[in-house]
């Protein structure tokens, strides 16, 4: 025997390397039969084997050994450079007879243009996503057999993958199959299915492969992906038991990195069930099998057990696993190009969480210390999100510190980012729907190749058959109505995902101009209570509207609370608002004792800006002490009406009382509100109806303002 190989020389294995997919052949090189059931092997434990076309696909680094081995030709081992496709030739041996190997690149020429194009959009899937595309349409045009037609639309699923599309990878995943069923594209549509969130599509697909047929790194990943589901779908037991069934297999069979994941996720089920001693043992192992491999993964895992530590407010050892873990990130932050703003492993995220554990614990100095580095850094990388974030957590901080002009002051810069990210989501979507849109459109076009070569197969096949021509077009031309179908359908969906991510956007930004106007003038209140020397009474009234702004916080980032919550809130604004006025206004707040408030949710803040409104610009001018009602009533077993009524001036009135700043600024008030109950009704199917009207036919005449709500 003997083996020939030229070229071969080691590099040492660098775990930081990012992974990607080899393509291979083994053949016999006298006929060029394929050679099936070769064992292909990586050596940090990856294993697939040669399929009935003699070919495999394995996940690799650069500087990783593959080796291949099979019993009737000798091993051959090869230092993997970069994803090239390489081929393996079998050939007699002139002694023995027997057979050994010769190991070279696959010959590319003029007629095999196939597999380069398939390489080039492997090359550019990361990179450039249309270039990627073209390659596969380019591909395409050249496949001569249905299994081509399968790795090309294999590739295509895992370029939507890549760049989120996933209702596109379904659909590229699906039409791979029809043209070559194999279990790695099916492995790859029931993830898609799972990112795309039709769970029992994916759970069918997971559930439909047959275990015997996978090899051993496909058997984990199936067991995985069905704990990642059921995760999702809050099966915790079952999560728990696919992920053990995986982590046998991995272990059985020394597949490192898995044994790290699987020890992680099972410490994540066991978090979600509130096991949190289990929790902490399984995280124990997976940061150990962490620290083995690399200090990338190393400080992912370091993250996750913060994250856990956070959950079970164990805000010390948090603390101190973050601060570990900014030392790491430190390290490889030069090295680390793949590390973004989106990624958990940046020091802004980290410096936040710290200093959101320091205020956890009340250390009000480190909190501070922390979430303005945390502001400092998000702001020197244009992340929008920390920074927001992190300034709303550093005016409560100083707020709970008893800073109160402070507090403010990083509220104001908090409502400006949030004005500054509203405009940068803005454009993000705008890009977004351009990106989308250019997608759907090399899709469409890609369809179309599909319809037109199944169209030439036709006239092709009607030269030698003539009877089955109007058959054969028919046939056709419903194919490529169905495509057409297909595509309408893909544009229709994305059109209804951006409208709904705009209605959410104009939500957020319509709150937090809200917020502010109502603390403004709630603080004009303390400040009018001190400038009359009354501390006591300024205490009082402060205490009691740090509570009304905490609740106002909390909720201000949801479309619907609870009723019950939304009754204690404005019993608490109303009582803040007669605190100052009881010369002016008495209140009663009356609720139907039969409605059930845990069937009903409301929009937070909807109606306080009605009794703001009564107050201050209907009952605080009248001469007489006025009389504020607000009655909750059921009037059908789906719907319940809240009814605000004031004595005061009314509207009239007070518009002539007002300058022309306050009118406008009550204008932009009233205006907020109609927008908010307009996109909530747009989004949940006219949830909301607000009505108002005079109160009543005298000098002063009120206002009347009811709020019909429908259950879900």
């Amino acid at each position: 025997m003997f083996l020939s190989l030229s070229g071969m020389y080691l590099y040492a294995q660098n775990n930081s390397e990012p992974k990607f997919t080899v393509r291979g052949l083994v053949v016999e090189s006298d006929t060029q039969k394929p050679i099936k059931d070769v064992n292909i092997e990586v050596n940090w434990g990856g294993y697939t084997a040669t399929d009935v076309f003699g070919e495999f696909r394995i996940e690799a680094r650069k500087g990783d050994e593959l080796t291949i081995r099979h019993k009737d030709f000798e091993t051959v081992f090869y230092i993997i450079q970069s994803s090239e496709r390489i081929k393996v030739e079998v050939q007699p041996s002139d002694e023995d007879k027997s057979k050994i190997s010769k190991f070279k690149s696959v010959s590319r020429t003029k007629k095999e243009l196939f597999k380069p194009l398939i390489d080039s959009a492997e090359t550019y899937l990361k990179k450039d996503a249309k270039k990627s595309i073209q390659f596969i349409a380019d591909a395409l045009s050249e496949s001569n057999s249905t299994k081509e037609n399968g790795e090309a639309y294999d590739v295509l699923g895992d370029i939507y993958m890549y760049w989120k599309q996933y209702d596109l990878a379904v659909s590229n995943y699906r039409i791979s199959l029809q043209n070559a069923k194999t279990n790695t594209v099916s492995l790859k549509l029931a993830k898609a299915y799972k990112q795309n969130r039709n769970y029992q599509e994916s759970l069918q697909i997971y559930n439909a492969i047959i275990k015997s047929e996978l090899t051993n790194w496909q058997l984990t990943d199936l067991y995985e992906g069905l704990g990642d589901v059921y995760l999702l779908t809050k099966s915790y037991n079952l999560s728990v038991n696919a992920y053990k069934d995986g982590l046998k297999v991995a272990q059985k069979h020394l597949i490192t990195p898995k044994i790290t994941d699987l020890n992680s996720k099972i410490a994540q089920v066991y978090t979600a069930k509130g096991e949190t001693q289990k929790a902490q043992g399984f995280f124990n192992k997976s940061m150990k099998l962490a620290n083995s491999e690399n200090k990338k993964r190393a400080v992912e895992e370091q993250i996750k057990v913060a994250d856990f530590q956070n959950k079970v407010n164990n805000f010390s050892d948090e603390i101190e696993l973050r601060k570990e873990a900014l030392n790491t990130i430190n390290e490889i932050e030069s090295d680390a190009d793949d590390i973004d703003n989106e990624s958990p492993l940046t020091q802004q995220k980290q410096n936040y969480k710290i200093g959101n554990a320091y205020a956890s614990q009340r250390d009000y100095g480190n909190a501070i210390e922390y979430l303005q580095k945390s502001i400092d850094e998000a702001g020197g990388k244009a992340d929008l999100i920390v920074q927001k974030d992190a300034t709303r957590r550093l005016s409560e901080v100083y707020r709970d510190a008893g800073q109160f002009n402070k507090a403010l002051l990083a509220y104001q810069d908090y409502v400006d980012l949030v004005d500054k990210l509203y405009s940068k989501k803005e454009q993000e979507i705008s890009q977004a729907a351009r990106f989308s849109k250019d997608i759907v459109s090399k899709q469409n076009r890609i369809l179309s190749l599909e319809s037109d070569r199944a169209l030439s197969e036709s006239k092709y096949q009607l030269s030698e058959e003539q009877a089955k021509r109007q058959k054969l077009i028919i046939y056709s031309l419903i194919g490529g109505l169905i495509l057409l179908l297909i595509g309408a359908f893909l544009m229709f969906k994305y059109i209804k995902q951006q409208r709904l991510a705009n209605n959410l956007l104009a939500l957020k930004s319509l709150r937090s101009q809200m917020n502010p106007h109502f603390i403004f003038n709630a603080l004009n209140s303390v400040n009018s209570f001190i400038a009359s020397n009354d501390e006591r009474t300024a205490n009082k009234y402060l205490t009691d509207f740090s509570l009304l702004m905490r609740a106002v916080l909390e909720n201000s980032e949801e479309d619907f609370i609870p009723l019950e919550k939304e009754i204690k809130l404005i019993e608490l604004y109303t009582q803040l608002e007669h605190f100052r006025f009881q010369d002016k206004f008495d209140y009663n707040i009356n609720v139907d004792k039969n409605i059930k408030v845990e069937d009903f949710v409301i929009p937070p803040m909807l109606l306080q800006p009605y009794i703001e409104n009564a107050v201050w610009h209907g009952l605080r001018y009248k001469k007489t002490k006025g009389k504020l009602e607000i009655t909750i009533s059921q009037t059908k077993p789906e719907e319940i009406k809240i009814t605000i009524t004031d004595d005061g001036i009314g509207r009239k009135k007070s518009k002539a009382l007002k300058t022309e700043n306050q009118q406008k600024q009550n204008s932009k008030g009233m205006g907020n509100i109609k927008k908010r109950v307009s996109i909530l009704n747009d989004m949940y199917k006219d949830k909301v109806d607000v009505f108002i009207d005079d109160f009543q036919d005298e000098e002063d005449a009120g206002t009347k303002v009811v709020v019909t709500l429908k259950k879900d």
